[in-house]
């Protein structure tokens, strides 16, 4: 079992701190969805590079993060592995990248090493993990899942939603950009 301060790979191996940087993966997708009066904000469509600030994606806007966190920078950007997607999937649900809100989906960093206070470069960002993102009601919109079917999806992605994190340096990101694991000293 890995030691408090390590990381897990996808390959299941433990990577210390001093060598977290060497924990890489990729940016999948980078999604925003601009505000319409009418609309939720999932699912969020892909675009090929954005700006992330401390407010979050340049030209995305959730509605739940604006209206009632009071556009919170802990929650300016929403981050959930490929990988996970690919395990929803694999259980029966059609989860596409951007369905769930994310405005990140990442490839080759298990969902397991996104943990609070832990720091990642992101293209020319850098952004840190804040908290877990708890499923919600607003997923129960998404066509393949409905008022009936909501409970069931609610508890399958619990734990699986994503993280969110704060934007410590602003920058663009693009499709394709390298996602590492800072070590200590490189914070």
């Amino acid at each position: 079992m890995p030691s408090v301060g390590s990381a897990v790979t996808k390959a299941g191996v433990a990577a210390t701190a001093g060598e977290m940087g060497a924990v890489q993966g990729r940016v999948h997708r980078i999604h925003r969805k601009p505000e319409v009066p009418t609309e939720h904000g999932l699912p969020k469509p892909a675009v090929p590079e954005a700006r992330l600030t401390h407010r979050g994606v340049e030209g995305d806007f959730n509605r739940y993060r604006h209206e009632e966190k009071h556009d919170d920078p802990d929650m300016a950007l929403l981050i959930i592995p490929l990988e996970t997607l690919h395990e929803l999937n694999e259980e029966g649900w059609p989860v596409q990248p951007g369905d769930l809100g994310e405005n990140l989906t990442t490839q080759g960093i298990s969902i397991d090493a996104f943990v609070p206070g832990r720091r990642f470069r992101i293209g020319e960002t850098v952004v840190e993990v804040s908290k877990e993102c708890t499923p919600c009601t607003n997923l129960y919109l998404l066509p393949y899942v409905g008022a009936a079917r909501g409970p069931a999806f609610l508890q399958a992605t619990l734990g699986r939603r994503g993280w969110y994190a704060r934007v410590l340096q602003d920058g663009l990101v693009c499709a394709q950009d390298p996602v590492e694991l800072l070590a200590e000293g490189d914070r």
